[in-house]
């Protein structure tokens, strides 16, 4: 069966990551949507069995990929359209725990962040013209 979402859960990674830190980045960003926004995770599953396990999220996570520019240009449309979003940036690969994860984002503005990494989550339109010109990651 499948379900048609309003909404759209989409990770933006540069294309220029290493296969580690592609799937490192995905992981990290969609783990700040799910702590922020209760409406994108499901129940908990249950086997056969009884044996209990955690909630996912209630839709599929797409994934897509861009050049730097199209990293940057999709951060600024997620701002400006007030996307929740999570942010994975270049700094974090020298990190190792995250107290410094949030002090090295912490220590760039905005406009200076070097992003590999985008999460963003809302209405399905408004993430489609965010991603404007990402294509889907193969």
């Amino acid at each position: 069966m499948t379900t048609a979402f309003d909404t759209k859960i989409a990770v933006l990674l540069r294309e220029d990551l290493e296969p580690w830190q592609r799937l490192n980045v995905t992981a990290f960003l969609v783990s700040g949507l799910g702590t922020q926004l209760p409406e994108v995770v499901g129940e908990p599953y249950e086997d056969a069995d009884g044996t209990a396990y955690l909630p996912m999220f209630r839709q599929p996570v797409l994934v897509f990929e861009g050049g730097k520019d199209v990293l940057t240009a999709a951060h600024t449309r997620a701002l400006s359209r007030v996307l929740p979003s999570a942010v994975f940036t270049a700094d974090l690969f020298a990190t190792g725990n995250d107290a410094d994860n949030r002090a090295a984002v912490r220590a760039v503005p905005t406009a200076g962040l070097d992003l590999v990494g985008l999460a963003v989550y809302g209405p399905r339109n408004a993430v489609d013209k965010t991603l404007k010109g990402a294509r889907m990651h193969p």
